[in-house]
This record gives structure tokens, C-alpha cells and sequence, in this order.
């Protein structure tokens, strides 16, 4: 899980504000949200890459997570691109093990995890089909039920397109690959996206990577202070109302 950005888009340039990881809503900060649903869905443990107020996400952690479960990796390049922080898991994503990667961003109903984690695909993107008009969200193209682009900015011909919340499940071999092509970005451009190693991994696998349709379940990816407020305002209230869907 990614958490060492500034976000500076909510908080400006200054450093005043927490973390986006700890904004609360309801009482519960998202770092909080992550952990319980990771452990609702009975996922072993978690590595968090911070950066940005590293200690002020320790001390939560102190409070949220039990002992154990949460590995800390320090991003001393917090202030440049996205890219170098999840080259800070290379270790990770070079483990052998199934990859569910996540930003610390999004506030979300657990039944989002629950498809990833649920997919028949080994590789999986979860796709929301309500694509917010505009150049800042992440999209998902898709042409005959397969990947043709990936990215903030995409030119492929496509019968489908969504937004990409944030999450994924890579198969060890696909993670093995996308270290491999964020380590090579990093060396290339210092600001980079990790966004643009993803799609240099996704493009050159045609065919392997699933997607799983989550149009309905509520989420919104926290960037500007008018999506905190719509968060409270509006998910929240979608969440609670939201009928669970039973424990994996």
C-alpha cells in the first residue's frame, strides 16, 4: 500500500495537514478503514510505503494494527514522483507471492477488495464504468473483453471504458515484471508516475490481465478538499447503506 505522498492537491505545499491516510471520516481514519478490511478478508499482513509525516502514521498504526501485521518502508523521496515509492517494494513485488497492491487514498466499501480477492484472474483491475469526466482519473480501456490501455491520458480503440480506483492483484510473475519496469523508470525520470510502469507491464501481457466490474459499490479516491466533503456527505452514507455481502 502506498501512503508517503504529500498530497498536495488537498493540503497545498506547506506539510500543515496529515496525511491523506489519516483523514477520518466517521471517527476512523483510512488507514484504519484499509486495515480492517484487510483483516476482514483475511489477508496475512500488509507492507505501507510512507514518506510524508511518516511518524504521525506510526503513531496510528501504533493504534489501529495489531502487532505484526504491518511492515513499514520509508520513502526518504516523498516529494518526487509515485514511481519511487513503489520501487520502494521492489522487495516485495519480487517476493514470489500474490501482489494485492492499493493507494492509501480511497475511501471504499470492503466489497471491493472482496472482488479482487475473489477473481478467477490472476492478474485483476477493478474497473468503475461511471468514468468521472477529465484528465485526472486513471482509465481502464477495454476492447473484446481485453486490456488495450491503461493511464490517466489513453489512445487505444476500446468498446469499454471505466476508472481504475486504485486496486490490484498481480500473480508473482506479473510483479516480478512490473519491478522490473519501475526500476527502469525510476532511473529514467525521478517524477514519473508509477501509473506509466504499470501500463509498460499491462501492455506488454496482452491477455493477462482480468478486470472486475465494481460500477455501484461506493468508493472515491480522496484528492481536493471538495472530494473529503463529498466523502462524508455522500459515500459514507452509500457505504452504510450498502448491504454486506458475507465474510470470504
Amino acid at each position: 500500500m502506498l501512503a508517503a505522498g504529500m498530497g498536495r492537491r488537498l493540503s497545498g505545499e506547506d506539510g500543515n495537514n496529515p496525511p491523506k491516510a489519516l483523514l477520518r471520516f466517521e471517527s476512523k481514519s483510512l488507514l484504519a478503514r484499509h486495515i480492517e478490511a484487510l483483516r476482514t478478508l483475511g489477508v496475512a499482513d500488509l507492507t505501507l510505503i510512507v514518506g510524508y509525516r511518516r511518524d504521525d502514521i506510526l503513531s496510528e498504526l501504533a493504534e489501529v494494527a495489531p502487532p505484526g501485521f504491518v511492515r513499514t518502508i520509508v520513502n526518504p523521496d516523498f516529494q518526487e514522483g509515485s514511481n519511487l515509492s513503489l520501487a520502494k517494494a521492489g522487495e516485495v513485488l519480487t517476493s514470489d507471492a500474490t501482489i494485492l497492491f492499493m493507494d492509501a487514498d480511497v475511501l471504499y466499501h470492503f466489497d471491493i477488495l472482496r472482488r479482487l480477492l475473489d477473481s478467477p484472474h490472476n492478474n485483476c483491475l477493478v474497473m468503475d464504468r461511471n468514468l468521472e469526466p477529465g484528465e485526472d482519473p486513471v482509465k481502464i480501456c477495454v476492447q473484446d473483453g481485453v486490456l488495450v490501455d491503461f493511464g490517466k491520458t489513453v489512445r487505444a480503440a476500446h468498446d469499454q471504458i471505466g476508472e481504475w480506483p486504485g486496486f490490484a492483484r498481480f500473480s508473482p510473475l506479473l510483479a516480478k515484471s512490473l519491478a522490473t519496469n519501475v526500476a527502469a523508470l525510476g532511473q529514467q525520470r525521478r517524477d514519473a508516475p508509477y501509473e506509466d510502469a504499470m501500463h509498460t507491464t499491462f501492455m506488454a501481457a496482452p491477455g493477462a490481465i482480468g478486470i472486475e466490474d465494481i460500477t455501484g459499490i461506493p468508493w472515491i479516491e480522496i484528492d481536493f478538499p471538495e472530494d473529503v466533503a463529498h466523502a462524508r456527505a455522500i459515500v459514507m452514507r452509500r457505504i452504510a447503506a450498502m448491504t454486506p455481502s458475507g465474510r470470504r
